[in-house]
């Protein structure tokens, strides 16, 4: 499978803002990871063959950063702190709120697609609105069940959201 017209541009457009093609790597990633949801081997052989470097150059990028993802993944991630803070104000009854709610564990992305429910962290800094938890890079504090049940309507449907590159 080749990656669309649309995204081969885009990775050449990055390639040619730098002085070194290999500085184009994280955005050529995010335009595959737009396309595709996650980044196939393939797809990584095509951006090093588009940026005239080796795939390992490539894929060793991918794999050092968290937030690209080697296998399919949901529309949107959320990712919940577990540490003190949040622990102390009802972080362990989200978990299992989440995992009711989406009707599957951590690590896992729900049946139809839409969410991934990552993982716990050990800590997200938002301690003074524990307990707290990342969906698509947004901060949500001071949950309740009934507030990640609103926050999870709020996101079901929805594009999702990239970090600023």
């Amino acid at each position: 499978m080749s990656l669309a017209a649309e995204t081969r541009e885009t990775i050449r457009q990055a390639r040619d803002r730098y002085p070194q093609a290999r500085s184009a790597i994280l955005p050529s990633l995010w335009a595959v990871q737009h396309e595709l949801g996650h980044l196939t081997p393939e797809a990584m052989t095509e951006v090093a063959g588009i940026l005239a470097v080796t795939p390992s150059e490539v894929q060793a990028v991918a794999t050092f950063y968290s937030m690209y993802f080697q296998k399919a993944h949901g529309r949107h991630e959320i990712i919940v702190c577990i540490n003190v803070s949040c622990s102390l104000r009802g972080a362990d009854a989200i978990v299992s709120h989440i995992e009711r709610r989406l009707g599957c564990v951590s690590g896992a992305t729900t049946a139809d697609g839409e969410f991934t429910w990552a993982s716990t962290v050990e800590c997200l800094g938002a301690c003074g609105g524990a307990p707290a938890m990342q969906v698509d890079h947004r901060f949500e504090e001071n949950l309740t069940p009934a507030r990640v049940d609103e926050i999870v309507e709020q996101e079901r449907g929805k594009p999702a959201v990239e970090p600023a590159r």
